[in-house]
């Protein structure tokens, strides 16, 4: 199999690298590295062993097949976000394709059932998908496992910093969406729901930028907490400590129930703004008051289990992929290390509902 220069590229962005860190790296000049990633010049063996000592890739991932690789994303964080943060999140996002299509060969996943939505304004997309997934006005009690049951793939994003948030993406069909397990539980659960709002409003590509960020976070505020519910819950709102013990009905941050609150016009924009500098004054906007545990998946929780019960781990797939152990946990939610024992009692299921 001959050297594969799109996984170069990839292997570099993980790693936080442009094509000019990557060459003072490896001693070489950025035009080398250029003729590389763009097939010019064939890299030596003992070149492709120092992409491996740099990168901390197996030598086998330069020489596997194609990747696919997300080229655009929605970033929530797009201003505040370097382009080498963005570059290897992406990048994740391929690792990310690898790995879903190595379980799909092995395992039934849930059916997709992610409508196309993009003709209903925000509010009224998420009122839809409510009704079409049978949720009534309840609170939803896990993002992800919603997402999952609905034939999402759910991935992790282990990126260590709070300037990625998520991203969503359709490959082949398929909805997949990529959340920072950096941020805190009820950032993370709207994080999820943001993206969702992209997956059924977006389909057709017809906002982007801003304008289709502010349609998902209007999405994300609408599902997570229904306007009948929110009613009924808390008719009457006069200080902020009535929507610090509401919040964990809806399992979101106080600003965004607060930012929820405002726009069902519960309470006044003076009250608003109030509110807004009360929570920074006591550093809620750093530190949410009260936080959830983050969520996550129940997919991979079983499909770990069966791969447990044939002493199949992380480490298995990772060398299965020729790529790092790490990079693997990073996409599941870091569930399991090398070497766990399978759990007892754990038997091979054939399909995951």
């Amino acid at each position: 199999m001959r050297f594969n220069p799109a996984r170069l590229g990839i292997a570099r962005k993980r790693r936080l690298l442009n094509k000019k860190g990557f060459a003072e790296a490896m001693g070489v000049a950025q035009h080398t590295v250029v003729r590389w990633e763009k097939c010019d010049s064939e890299p030596s063996p003992e070149n492709i062993e120092a992409f491996s000592r740099v990168l901390d890739f197996p030598v086998g991932f330069f020489f596997g097949q194609d990747v696919d690789e997300p080229e655009t994303a929605s970033f929530r964080s797009q201003t505040s976000m370097s382009a080498a943060i963005r570059d290897a999140s992406l990048a994740a996002g391929a690792l990310g394709f690898l790995l879903s299509d190595w379980v799909e060969e092995r395992f039934d996943l849930p059916e997709i059932r992610v409508p196309d939505l993009h003709l209903y304004d925000a509010e009224q997309a998420a009122r839809v998908l409510r009704e079409e997934w049978q949720l009534g006005e309840r609170p939803i009690s896990n993002m992800i496992h919603l997402l999952e049951s609905k034939g999402v793939r759910v991935f992790s994003l282990a990126e260590n910093t709070i300037k990625v948030n998520a991203y969503s993406i359709w490959r082949r069909d398929k909805p997949y969406v990529f959340l920072n397990t950096f941020k805190s539980g009820e950032s993370s659960r709207f994080d999820a729901a943001h993206e969702l709002g992209h997956l059924v409003l977006h389909q057709d590509g017809g906002s982007t930028g801003r304008e289709a960020e502010e349609q998902a976070n209007r999405f994300a505020s609408a599902l997570l907490m229904p306007k009948a519910d929110v009613l009924a819950t808390i008719p009457q709102i006069s200080f902020l400590r009535q929507l610090r013990e509401a919040k964990h009905r809806w399992r979101v941050s106080l600003a965004a129930l607060a930012y929820r609150v405002h726009k069902l016009g519960l309470v006044s924009d003076w009250r608003y703004r109030d509110f807004c500098i009360e929570m920074s004054t006591k550093g809620y906007n750093r530190d949410e008051p009260d936080p959830i545990p983050r969520e996550s998946s129940v997919v991979w929780q079983k499909v770990l289990q069966a791969l447990w019960a044939e002493k199949t781990t992380q480490l298995n797939i990772a060398r299965d992929l020729m790529v790092p152990e790490a990079e693997i946990n990073g996409l599941i939610f870091g569930m399991v290390s090398s070497g766990a024992k399978p759990p007892p009692s754990v038997h091979r299921i054939a399909a995951i509902k």
